[in-house]
């Protein structure tokens, strides 16, 4: 008797998924909630689990392998004894007819292999198992570096890469992720990021193939031209911003932290703003999710989520902010953490760039791209010349359910609060 593992839907999104690793090996002994093999999602590497005890007898999708969601991707025999009748199912499935092309896949019964890798709360010895990245089990492979002899120092004691590289004498060498995000906005001088992710070197006329996640943001844009958009241009005072952000940045307050909650505040009044088509009509949302767009640096970008953004204390916003981005670093974002929000910040000020229009993700109804800011010469309420600090802002909507004079009152509010009140951010 066998069980079947199936590639598991990780998000609502996936089509596809692709092995990372089998932390497991054929032969091996499978525990019921033991972790079996690491899955790219879109997005994520997630640690997929098993609902059954049992022998690995086959693995039919290998390391570096894609299968569709919901093929089967190994064979779980009952028993040792199983396995060599096990292996013979495996090599007549593999005579067998091509696998169908990658369809959606509807929400799935319970099946046999589940993902499980939750961060929260979590730490390196998690309910009798170890809790490791996927990049970790592929490195301590590589490097013979026995897990279990580890202490986690990634978050809630997770190991990660940089313990094992360690644990190895090697360097360590932590990857960047650069937030798309307004640091040129501040007035006090900041270190300058480099200029973008350093791609692999490649060879002229080379076709570099996509990656899952440049391929899951290929399927969203190209998802994007069916809808009718429009845009909305603003410019935006931001003295007091600036000044509030060097008043309170000692205390853990990021700039993103700060857009995300300012944003998040003038939704209230705007509910149209972050709600959603569909073909019955407005979706409008329950929670105020602020998506901000991350560029990774082994290409494509991920949009992770400050969650009920307008209820969170500015410290407490930040301070997520921080902990996502960090956990973007090695690809450990639960769906939920990137694919939850309702509306979208993005910007490209951090380069230089002073206006640019943003490309409206699937599911949401508006994204906001925002410039650097910048000194500029204007003139004053009495007449005279002055400089003030501005940057500019571009709202892109669905014009299925958003029309000008919505997108042009939310950014009258978002301007009114930064350029007036935004010591309130703090309350």
């Amino acid at each position: 008797m066998s069980h079947e593992i199936f590639m598991p839907a990780l998000s609502s999104t996936m089509t596809e998924g692709k092995i990372v690793s089998w932390t497991k090996a054929t032969g091996d002994k499978v525990e019921k909630g033991e972790t079996v093999v690491v899955v790219e999602s879109d997005k994520a590497d997630m640690d997929v689990e098993s609902f059954y005890d049992g022998y690995l007898a086959a693995i039919l999708v290998g390391d570096g392998e894609v299968a569709p969601v919901g093929s089967t991707i190994a064979l779980l025999a009952e028993t040792e004894a199983d396995i060599p009748q096990v292996q013979e199912k495996a090599q007549q499935q593999s005579s067998s007819a091509p696998a169908p092309a990658p369809t959606p896949a509807p929400t799935p019964d319970p099946a046999p292999v589940a993902a499980a890798s939750s961060q929260n709360g979590s730490s390196s010895q998690s309910s009798g198992r170890l809790v490791a990245s996927p990049r970790a089990r592929k490195l301590a492979k590589q490097l013979k570096v026995e897990l279990s002899s580890l202490q986690g120092s990634g978050p809630y004691g997770r190991i990660v890469a940089e313990d094992v590289q360690q644990a190895a004498g090697q360097p360590v060498s932590a990857p960047s992720v650069t937030p798309m995000m307004p640091t040129a906005a501040a007035p006090v001088p900041m270190t300058a990021p480099n200029s973008s992710p350093s791609p692999a070197p490649v060879t002229p006329g080379q076709v570099v193939p996509f990656n899952t996640l440049q391929g899951a943001v290929v399927r969203n844009m190209t998802a994007s031209l069916a809808v009718p958009v429009f845009r909305v241009g603003y410019t935006i005072t931001t003295d007091a911003l600036d000044n509030l952000y060097k008043q309170i940045k000692s205390k853990g307050v990021t700039m993103t932290g700060l857009l995300a909650k300012a944003v998040a505040v003038t939704l209230q009044k705007h509910p149209l703003l972050y709600a959603s088509y569909t073909e019955k009509g407005v979706q409008y949302n329950g929670n105020i999710n602020v998506s901000v767009a991350v560029a990774m640096p082994d290409g494509g970008l991920i949009t992770p989520v400050l969650q009920n953004a307008d209820q969170v204390d500015i410290y407490s916003l930040s301070r997520n902010w921080k902990d996502l981005v960090a956990r973007s670093r090695s690809k450990q974002l639960q769906p939920e953490e990137y694919n939850s929000g309702t509306f979208t910040l993005s910007n490209l000020g951090m380069f230089g760039v002073d206006r640019f229009d943003a490309i409206l993700p699937p599911g949401q109804g508006s994204i906001l791209a925002i410039g650097a800011s910048r000194p500029q010469v204007v003139a004053t309420e009495d007449g005279l010349m002055g400089v003030k600090r501005q940057m500019q802002v571009n709202i892109t909507c669905d014009h299925r359910i958003i029309y000008g004079a919505d997108a042009a009152a939310f950014l009258k509010d978002l301007a009114g609060l930064i350029e007036t009140n935004p010591q309130s951010l703090t309350l």
